[in-house]
């Protein structure tokens, strides 16, 4: 028995596995609304207690958690949630000692390996290189970045905190967005572009730069309804012209900053797109927005052509990758 969990700013997904032939199967899942939880041991107590008569007497043996944010010494204050994640305390509230912290990208990485064909969207076919690495961007509530390296038939990731790096922007527009964000933060990384907030920023951009008006109706939606999500399906119905406009420049910017990453891995193995919104997006990823900026990189565009783009489909990925860790941990 497996416990594993994949902890977002937004959601936290946790579910219980059993090991069969040294591949993960989810046997109950539970999604929970993070910030109405005051830590991650509240979330655990409550998914074991609701699940205890389902146990069996069975013991469960290892666990891992996906955390969106910075893993050091066992350790995570979640950058987008109030959380203190600490290994040592969950130790103590589920019972059991051989437990880990990931990031959540690394758990993305640890479940790429699992998914099947029709989990995958590809957006250029490249060619890819067997014994290549790879690479993995997600865009959510936050910005998301791991590099992939190649391990016999599979990869296997490595954490980075890429998507706090440094906003560089690539022409004029760009530069007026980040002296508009400059207003507002300290430092404008790649997260406060790229994300569901993101997409609010640059929103507010265009419009107060005058790119375009707000239609009244929008204006409600973006105080009922989460604004990333709204301004998306406005953009992807085509009912307004400034979240067009928003969404074509996140898109934009998305390909540029995933081509970034893949140069930094010379991922001839391939691009992976994960996160929540590529998924609710994916007609507009197909428009080859993304792919032309993903592969203007100068000299090296020929390189940028030849590597494989897939979108990742299944919300799950990171819920089996860390299932899947804490399997190998647990055959260690």
């Amino acid at each position: 028995m497996i416990l594993a969990g994949d902890i977002g700013g937004t959601k936290s997904h946790v579910g219980l596995f059993a090991v069969e032939a040294g591949r993960p199967k989810l046997l109950f899942e539970e999604t929970y609304q993070s910030d109405q939880y005051s830590g991650l041991e509240e979330v655990l107590r409550e998914f074991l207690a609701a699940r205890a008569d389902d146990f069996r007497g069975e013991p469960i043996l290892a666990a891992c958690f996906g955390v969106a944010g910075p893993v050091v010494q066992e350790r995570s204050q979640t950058p987008n949630l109030p959380w203190t994640i600490r290994a040592e305390v969950l130790r103590e509230t589920v019972g059991f000692q051989k437990i880990r912290l990931i990031n959540d990208l690394e758990a993305n990485g640890y479940g790429i390996w699992l998914l099947a064909e029709d989990e995958l969207e590809t957006l250029q076919e490249g060619s890819t290189q067997a014994d290549g690495n790879g690479a993995l961007i997600s865009a959510g509530t936050g910005l998301g970045e791991a590099l992939l390296y190649r391990e016999g038939d599979i990869f296997k990731p490595v954490a980075s905190e890429g998507g706090h790096a440094d906003f560089a922007p690539r022409n004029e527009l760009e530069i007026e967005l980040l002296r508009y964000l400059l207003e507002s933060y300290q430092h404008v990384s790649y997260e406060r572009v790229l994300s569901g907030p993101g997409l609010l920023n640059i929103y507010r951009f265009l419009r107060d730069s005058g790119y375009g008006e707000e239609a009244s109706w929008l204006r409600e939606k973006l105080e009922q309804e989460d604004p990333g999500i709204a301004i998306s399906r406005a953009a992807l119905k085509g009912k307004s012209d400034l979240c067009v406009k928003a969404l074509d420049l996140f898109v934009s910017i998305y390909g540029a900053e995933a081509g970034n990453l893949a140069l930094k891995a010379k991922a001839a193995g391939g691009l992976y797109v994960g996160g929540g919104i590529a998924p609710k997006i994916i007609s507009k990823l197909r428009d080859g927005t993304f792919t032309k900026t993903f592969r203007e990189k100068g000299r090296l565009s020929g390189l940028m052509e030849a590597i494989p783009i897939r979108v990742i489909l299944n919300p799950k990925t990171a819920l089996y990758g860390a299932a899947h860790c804490a399997a190998l941990m647990f055959q260690r």
